[in-house]
């Protein structure tokens, strides 16, 4: 089991900024890939960004070109740097990380955008 802790949610206005991280307990070398999932109240939980062990990059439609994944290998950390965030942002962000055939999940951090 590979122990994932998410922070950096809050509370935000229309346009702003926050950036998510996503700490693991294991080397990235043991892990293939981190996700960022969103779940919106009544809504299914969406994947929005990933990135892989050797460096490659997806985002949802809705955040391309508002949001970055970013991976610092040093300190086994994934950071989502979310841009001109609106209210359709809303939601809990989970981070996710992929290792041979597991997939742990962190427990969420809460976004909430105002207009």
């Amino acid at each position: 089991q590979v122990q994932v802790v998410e922070s950096g949610g809050g509370l935000v206005q229309a346009g702003g900024s926050l950036t998510l991280s996503c700490a693991a307990s294991r080397s990235f070398f043991s892990i293939s890939a981190i996700n960022w999932h969103r779940q919106a109240p009544g809504k299914q939980r969406d994947l929005v960004a990933t990135i892989t062990r050797g460096g490659s990059t997806y985002y949802a439609n809705s955040v391309k070109g508002r949001f970055t994944i970013s991976r610092d290998g040093g300190k086994d950390t994934v950071y989502l740097q979310m841009n001109s965030l609106q209210p359709e942002d809303t939601g809990v962000y989970y981070c996710n990380a992929l290792w041979g055939p597991n997939a742990d999940w962190g427990q969420g951090t809460q976004v909430t955008v105002s207009s």
